[in-house]
Protein backbone atom coordinates (compact mmCIF):
# COMPACT_ATOMS: atom_id res chain seq x y z
CA UNK A 1 0.00 0.00 0.00
CA UNK A 2 3.24 2.56 0.76
CA UNK A 3 4.53 1.51 -2.33
CA UNK A 4 1.71 2.97 -4.04
CA UNK A 5 1.00 5.93 -2.82
CA UNK A 6 4.84 6.24 -3.21
CA UNK A 7 4.34 6.39 -7.37
CA UNK A 8 1.23 8.02 -7.29
CA UNK A 9 2.83 10.67 -5.55
CA UNK A 10 5.73 10.63 -8.10
CA UNK A 11 3.50 10.59 -10.77
CA UNK A 12 1.68 13.61 -9.88
CA UNK A 13 4.81 15.21 -9.00
CA UNK A 14 6.78 14.57 -12.32
CA UNK A 15 3.59 15.52 -14.31
CA UNK A 16 3.04 12.09 -15.92
CA UNK A 17 -0.65 12.15 -14.16
CA UNK A 18 -3.30 11.02 -17.09
CA UNK A 19 -6.22 12.56 -17.38
CA UNK A 20 -9.27 10.19 -16.81
CA UNK A 21 -11.82 11.04 -18.56
CA UNK A 22 -15.26 9.06 -18.92
CA UNK A 23 -17.57 9.18 -21.89
CA UNK A 24 -21.03 8.02 -22.51
CA UNK A 25 -19.40 5.95 -25.75
CA UNK A 26 -16.24 5.29 -27.87
CA UNK A 27 -17.53 7.57 -30.49
CA UNK A 28 -17.14 10.76 -27.91
CA UNK A 29 -13.48 9.17 -26.51
CA UNK A 30 -12.62 9.22 -30.41
CA UNK A 31 -13.92 12.33 -30.96
CA UNK A 32 -12.13 14.04 -28.32
CA UNK A 33 -8.59 12.26 -28.96
CA UNK A 34 -8.99 13.43 -32.67
CA UNK A 35 -9.87 16.59 -31.78
CA UNK A 36 -6.96 16.87 -28.93
CA UNK A 37 -4.50 15.89 -31.72
CA UNK A 38 -5.58 18.38 -34.24
CA UNK A 39 -5.65 21.31 -31.81
CA UNK A 40 -2.29 23.59 -30.95
CA UNK A 41 -1.28 24.79 -28.17
CA UNK A 42 -1.35 28.70 -28.52
CA UNK A 43 1.55 28.69 -25.78
CA UNK A 44 3.66 25.63 -27.15
CA UNK A 45 2.96 26.48 -30.68
CA UNK A 46 5.08 23.11 -31.97
CA UNK A 47 2.77 20.74 -29.85
CA UNK A 48 -1.01 19.39 -29.70
CA UNK A 49 -2.91 19.94 -26.63
CA UNK A 50 -3.17 16.71 -25.87
CA UNK A 51 0.63 16.43 -25.27
CA UNK A 52 1.29 19.80 -23.92
CA UNK A 53 1.12 20.24 -19.88
CA UNK A 54 0.68 24.71 -20.78
CA UNK A 55 -2.04 26.02 -18.66
CA UNK A 56 -4.11 26.91 -21.31
CA UNK A 57 -3.61 23.83 -23.64
CA UNK A 58 -5.35 21.95 -20.08
CA UNK A 59 -7.95 24.37 -20.12
CA UNK A 60 -8.79 24.03 -24.18
CA UNK A 61 -8.51 19.86 -23.39
CA UNK A 62 -11.05 20.69 -20.28
CA UNK A 63 -13.19 22.78 -22.94
CA UNK A 64 -13.05 20.09 -25.59
CA UNK A 65 -14.36 17.44 -23.26
CA UNK A 66 -17.21 19.90 -22.30
CA UNK A 67 -17.97 20.40 -25.85
CA UNK A 68 -18.01 16.66 -27.44
CA UNK A 69 -19.98 15.66 -23.68
CA UNK A 70 -22.58 18.33 -24.85
CA UNK A 71 -22.95 16.58 -28.12
CA UNK A 72 -21.32 19.25 -30.35
CA UNK A 73 -19.71 17.81 -33.50
CA UNK A 74 -16.09 18.33 -35.05
CA UNK A 75 -16.94 21.20 -36.92
CA UNK A 76 -18.33 23.18 -34.07
CA UNK A 77 -15.81 22.15 -31.39
CA UNK A 78 -13.28 23.58 -34.15
CA UNK A 79 -15.10 26.53 -35.04
CA UNK A 80 -15.47 27.26 -31.03
CA UNK A 81 -11.79 27.15 -30.74
CA UNK A 82 -10.55 29.08 -33.99
CA UNK A 83 -13.10 31.69 -32.87
CA UNK A 84 -11.63 31.93 -29.03
CA UNK A 85 -8.34 31.53 -30.38
CA UNK A 86 -8.07 32.45 -33.74
CA UNK A 87 -7.29 30.13 -36.93
CA UNK A 88 -3.54 29.46 -35.58
CA UNK A 89 -4.78 26.76 -33.17
CA UNK A 90 -5.76 24.59 -35.97
CA UNK A 91 -2.96 22.62 -37.55
CA UNK A 92 -5.14 22.95 -40.91
CA UNK A 93 -5.08 26.82 -41.80
CA UNK A 94 -8.29 27.88 -43.94
CA UNK A 95 -7.66 29.02 -47.37
CA UNK A 96 -8.14 32.89 -47.08
CA UNK A 97 -6.14 36.37 -47.99
CA UNK A 98 -4.56 36.03 -44.79
CA UNK A 99 -3.40 32.39 -45.27
CA UNK A 100 -3.29 32.18 -48.96
CA UNK A 101 0.67 32.40 -48.70
CA UNK A 102 0.86 29.34 -46.54
CA UNK A 103 -1.09 27.57 -49.56
CA UNK A 104 0.86 29.01 -52.35
CA UNK A 105 4.56 28.81 -50.58
CA UNK A 106 5.07 25.16 -51.54
CA UNK A 107 4.04 25.56 -55.25
CA UNK A 108 6.41 29.07 -55.40
CA UNK A 109 9.13 27.55 -54.06
CA UNK A 110 8.96 24.63 -56.72
CA UNK A 111 8.40 27.06 -59.72
CA UNK A 112 11.57 29.02 -58.67
CA UNK A 113 14.11 25.91 -58.35
CA UNK A 114 13.13 24.85 -61.58
CA UNK A 115 13.11 28.42 -63.07
CA UNK A 116 16.26 28.33 -61.31
CA UNK A 117 17.70 24.97 -62.56
CA UNK A 118 16.52 25.73 -66.24
CA UNK A 119 18.47 29.44 -66.30
CA UNK A 120 22.05 27.06 -64.63
CA UNK A 121 20.94 24.36 -67.64
CA UNK A 122 20.67 27.48 -70.24
CA UNK A 123 23.77 28.66 -69.33
CA UNK A 124 25.93 25.42 -69.21
CA UNK A 125 24.84 24.61 -72.84
CA UNK A 126 26.66 27.54 -74.86
CA UNK A 127 29.67 26.76 -72.19
CA UNK A 128 29.11 22.58 -73.61
CA UNK A 129 28.54 23.44 -77.34
CA UNK A 130 31.78 25.87 -77.10
CA UNK A 131 34.11 23.49 -75.42
CA UNK A 132 32.69 20.96 -77.75
CA UNK A 133 33.14 23.18 -80.74
CA UNK A 134 36.91 23.74 -79.60
CA UNK A 135 37.29 20.00 -79.24
CA UNK A 136 36.40 19.92 -83.08
CA UNK A 137 38.39 22.11 -84.15
CA UNK A 138 41.48 21.02 -82.10
CA UNK A 139 40.94 17.39 -83.42
CA UNK A 140 40.96 18.81 -86.79
CA UNK A 141 43.61 20.21 -86.77
CA UNK A 142 45.46 17.17 -85.40
CA UNK A 143 43.92 15.55 -87.81
CA UNK A 144 45.62 17.82 -90.49
CA UNK A 145 49.00 17.37 -88.72
CA UNK A 146 49.01 14.09 -89.44
CA UNK A 147 48.06 14.39 -92.79
CA UNK A 148 50.55 16.35 -93.46
CA UNK A 149 53.29 13.86 -91.74
CA UNK A 150 52.05 11.10 -93.77
CA UNK A 151 52.01 13.04 -97.26
CA UNK A 152 55.79 14.61 -96.46
CA UNK A 153 56.83 11.10 -95.97
CA UNK A 154 55.50 9.85 -99.40
CA UNK A 155 57.12 13.13 -101.13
Amino acid sequence: MRILGVLLLLCAVSGQAQEILSFENETERQLYQQLTAELRCPQCQNQNIADSHAIVAVDMRQKTYQLVREGHDRAQVLDYMKNRYGDFVHYQPPLNRYTLWLWLSPLLMLLALAGAGLYRRVQQVPQDAQSAGAEQQGLESELDQLIDRYRSKKE
